[in-house]
């Protein structure tokens, strides 16, 4: 997809070999959010994710790599949620993040929008209650997908307060 006249931005299924590219920039997401989470640096100078390379090997986690021009911009990591059963797949945004850069000029948006076509079911995107920003664009971007407003309920997770949006998408492609 193309936004503007000159940034042409991509969303693609992230390969095996494009993961030191995701794991380089969760480091960047996770520093941003050092400030509001304890999230404590390693001995190696880098912030944990342990998980990440299960994106590769669990058959309903879905690691999604954005480009704008080719160069590496964001990322989408989601998974099947734990509440989901044989009868009902619920989809859960694990994370997603847009690099400083493209925040603000409807990237995060479109990009939100596609991986909820990519993936039909039930989904659940969970925002820090604190994460004033992403709440914004968690409900501006829900409402530009489902069409109306989706309102979030409040839950309690792992000692932290989240609004959580829960909606669903018939679309696939």
């Amino acid at each position: 997809m193309t936004i503007g006249r000159s940034l042409h931005v991509e969303l693609v299924h992230a390969t095996l070999e494009q993961q030191p590219i995701l794991a380089n920039l969760l480091q960047l997401y996770c520093y941003d959010f050092s400030e509001s989470l304890d999230i404590e640096v390693g001995q190696d100078g880098k912030f944990p994710y342990e998980s990440l390379p299960l994106y590769w090997i669990e058959p309903h986690w879905h690691p999604f790599l954005v480009t704008v021009n080719g160069v590496p911009a964001g990322f989408a990591l989601v998974k099947r949620a734990a509440t989901s059963t044989d009868f009902k797949t619920i989809w859960d945004m694990a994370e997603f993040f847009i690099v400083r850069r493209y925040r603000r000029r409807g990237i995060g948006t479109r990009i939100a929008k596609e991986v909820f076509k990519q993936l039909w079911g039930c989904w659940e995107v969970r925002v820090m209650s604190s994460n004033h920003s992403g709440l914004h664009f968690w409900e501006h971007a829900i409402k530009a997908f489902v069409g109306q407003s989706v309102p979030s309920v409040h839950i309690t997770r792992d000692g932290e307060d989240w609004q959580l949006f829960s909606f669903g998408s018939s679309v696939k492609k």
